[in-house]
């Protein structure tokens, strides 16, 4: 019986051997123990604050070196933003009486935030060790107006041996002033404690029992400098000496200013770390264009794997069209996900075309990618100026390509011993294809410098054939923060106001630029039919929205309609009359030109002027324009006293004839009429180099000079007076384009007797200009070329 017993007892504690394991573990689950009560408080603290820090990295820990006053700034956008990207842990490390609930706070004991930061620097080292020196490969010390692109230190570390001593960052050795004050040998140096530094888990050991000794022997009063003292008496190694360090080590000289401005520049796009970031704002700027460069990256490379999936497909016998219900095995699309859905991956038909020049081909003649021709400046057949500067746009696009394309030429440049500068794009060409991307054609001035073996400086010549492929179209919603009632404001309040400013249609609650009275000065000869057309659409947009305006017609007797004065001065009188019957104010003013005298622009506007006073606002107009409420604002909001004028680039339509539209069907009053299709190159063109229209007030005309009176006929007097403006540099020109102003096409005469040589030679360019566009030309051309035969 005693050996069945002990059979029985064997296997009744193997049972409770059994649950106990599991109750333990299951406990366990739900207390972890901690041997560092510190851990335990950072942890806490995480959750906290919402935060996590992946734990499924352990490469780097970083102490990030704080002050109380900072904990709500600089320290929190740390850990906001760079800080949630960390491949391991972040701790920040401040005084012992800091506290906050929204960051993981290390608060020193025994620690103060007196400068320099010795003590809490050298103590927060022994604090990395004492708690984690197992958990980690290497620790990182870096300041709070640091930010740390975690993704290329990553890939740093990673690439070496943790297991040696080894401490990195950019080497200093002093400024002059300090050189022989540091106590510095000649093979001595320290790495700077902006730009952070690094320490392997090797080196940190071999300091952190030495860091009582390395405090109480202090040479100088910088920490960073008595660091690498440190580290190199106990660990026996330096500063990493290597040049590069300067670069991905990146210290910005340009103080609290510093990264405020383009970010797009290989000194940021080649760093590691960037310091110092001295306002919040900043970091946060920097954070978001770093994570768009991520977007780009991963953009790349799905283009990449799209044309790697053509490329297979197409080697299994699939047509690239039918790519999307390609079927890889029973049961397994190759497109899982449909088109619209979120998991959809893209269209491979589309988006796995390989780079080439040719891989756009047109069908016919309309469908034909033109090629634009960049030098100093760009040459475009689509505009009536062939030749104009290049825009901000199109160079901002050239610099990021440039500097793309130099970053790739020189990726190895460091293993074969050279480095190659770009200087300058000698000329190119680039075209847009709205599906695929920009294609561009570069001549590329560069600087090749080989400084290994036998040396050498020179210039060089290179093609480069660039493509730029679009892929999707990415929409991202965000709440509207008007839409939220706020607690010093009314909804009602908000609303009224909102669409007082956007319609216009409110006579009150308007601010006081609003109240600003435009003075409209229309010279008139003739032209009553034009003149029924704009002054209904005055009536629809001035009066009838109680905009602050007056009109003055300067009207001449014509000789070629003589009864055109009389019908004008008719309708005027009858539209005063119902402005009246309606208790508007707006009256229409009208400036008897005299019996006999001859049209002129110049002296009819100054008639206009003459009964004006000094601090009254000018809009010079002409009969074809037509505008909307939008312009009158961008009037009153570009025009100011004494400072600026105001010269709109209106949009001109071309004659009607060319596209097959009636001449009469202009007589439309209707703004939206002209601005359907406005866009459309075939029906119009932003007008350069008309100076025509303008607004500015009166003190100011006058003391610019004012128009030459002298000048009778068609033109010139607006070119002269805009020339004379830019010549003083007295007031600033505001000159853009303005899509509330469109000018109504009207044949222009260029056979009077009165222009002289140089006005009918602009008459005549402006006459072939407001033809048509260079396709319906052609397509004029194409039409009777046998005729030209």
């Amino acid at each position: 019986m005693a050996r069945p017993k002990k059979v029985l007892k064997v296997i009744l504690g193997i049972i409770m051997g059994v649950i106990f394991s599991q109750l333990f573990t299951s406990t366990s689950k739900f207390c972890p123990s901690h041997t560092v009560e510190k851990s335990e408080e950072v942890d806490n603290k995480d959750s906290l604050a919402g935060k996590s820090t992946p734990r499924s990295k352990n490469l780097l820990l970083v102490g990030v070196m704080t002050a109380e006053q900072y904990l709500s700034t600089r320290a929190k956008v740390v850990w906001n933003t760079w800080g949630q990207e960390v491949p391991g842990r972040m701790l920040i490390f401040s005084s012992e009486n800091s506290t906050s609930a929204e960051i993981p706070l290390v608060a020193l004991p025994g620690i103060d935030d007196s400068y320099p930061p010795q003590k809490k620097s050298f103590t927060m080292l022994k604090y990395m060790h004492d708690n984690f020196i197992d958990q980690f490969e290497w620790f990182m010390r870096a300041d709070d107006d640091l930010y740390v692109r975690n993704d290329k230190l990553e890939e740093l570390l990673r690439a070496i041996d943790s297991r040696k001593p080894l401490f990195i960052g950019q080497t200093g050795r002093g400024t002059k002033e300090e050189r022989g004050h540091l106590s510095l040998d000649t093979d001595e140096n320290f790495c700077m404690g902006g730009p952070g530094m690094i320490m392997s888990r090797e080196t940190l050991k071999r300091i952190a029992p030495f860091i009582e000794d390395c405090l109480v022997n202090l040479y100088t009063t910088h920490e960073d400098v008595e660091i690498g003292r440190c580290v190199k008496k106990f660990a026996g190694v330096s500063c990493t000496w290597n040049y590069e360090m300067q670069v991905v080590f990146y210290h910005n000289k340009s103080g609290n200013a510093a990264y405020s401005g383009n970010l797009k520049t290989k000194e940021v796009h080649k760093a590691i770390t960037l310091h110092p970031l001295k306002h919040p704002e900043y970091t946060y700027r920097l954070h978001k264009y770093i994570q768009g460069l991520k977007i780009q990256d991963a953009l790349q490379k799905s283009i990449l794997l799209h044309r790697d999936i053509a490329k297979s497909m197409q080697e299994l016998g699939y047509n690239m069209s039918s790519l999307e219900n390609a079927m890889l095995e029973k049961d397994m699309p190759l497109f899982p996900e449909k088109k619209g859905t979120n998991g959809y991956l893209g269209d491979t038909a589309l988006l796995g075309i390989p780079a080439s020049i040719n891989r756009y081909q047109p069908r016919n003649l309309t469908n034909v990618l033109e090629w634009e021709l960049i030098s100093k400046t760009l040459y475009s057949h689509r505009d009536l100026n062939p030749r104009k500067r290049i825009g901000s746009s199109l160079k901002e696009g050239l610099g990021d390509v440039t500097r793309e394309l130099m970053e790739l030429i020189n990726s190895y440049s460091k293993q074969r011993g050279r480095v190659i500068d770009f200087r300058e794009i000698l000329y190119g060409y680039w075209r847009l294809n709205p599906v695929h991307g920009v294609d561009l054609i570069l001549d590329l001035l560069l600087v090749y410098r080989k400084y290994r073996g036998h040396k050498m400086t020179v210039q060089v010549r290179r093609h480069a054939y660039v493509q730029q492929t679009f892929t999707g179209t990415f929409i991202r919603e965000i709440p509207n923060p008007s839409a939220t009632v706020s607690k010093d404001g009314n909804m009602l309040d908000k609303v009224i106001n909102k669409i007082s400013n956007r319609i216009g249609l409110l006579p009150f609650n308007r601010d006081s630029q609003s109240e600003t009275v435009i003075n409209f000065l229309l010279p008139l000869s003739g032209r009553h039919d034009t003149f029924k057309r704009f002054l209904a659409m005055y009536e629809d947009v001035c009066i009838k929205n109680w905009e602050a305006t007056k009109l003055h017609v300067i009207l001449f007797r014509s000789s070629e309609s003589p009864s055109d004065y009389n019908a004008t001065l008719s309708l005027i009188n009858s539209t005063n009359h119902r402005i009246n019957a309606n208790k508007n104010q707006q009256t229409i003013n009208v400036i008897d030109s005299g019996v006999g005298e001859t049209f002129s622009r110049a002296s009819a506007l100054q008639k206009a002027v003459n009964v004006l006073s000094p601090t009254d606002l000018m809009l010079f107009i002409d009969v074809d324009i037509v505008f909307d409420q939008s312009f009158l604002r961008r009037v009153r909001r570009n025009t100011f006293i004494g400072r600026s004028v105001y010269f709109p680039i209106l949009y001109s339509l071309y004659s009607p004839k060319l596209l097959d539209i009636e001449l009469q069907t202009y007589a439309n009053t209707s703004f939206s009429y002209f601005t359907s299709n406005q866009t459309d190159a075939n029906r119009g063109f932003w007008r350069q180099f008309g100076f025509g229209i303008a607004s500015m007030y009166k003190i100011d005309y006058q003391a610019l000079g004012g128009f030459d009176i002298k000048i009778t006929g068609w033109g010139m007097e607006d070119v002269m007076f805009f020339d004379n403006i830019v010549e003083k540099h007295v007031y600033k020109i505001i000159r853009c384009v303005d899509p509330g102003l469109i000018h109504v096409f009207h044949e222009v005469k260029c056979d009077s007797k009165d222009l002289d040589a140089e006005q009918k030679s602009m008459c005549l360019g402006t006459k072939g200009s407001t033809l048509g566009s260079l396709y319906s030309l052609q397509t004029l051309f194409e039409k009777y070329r046998a005729m030209f035969r």
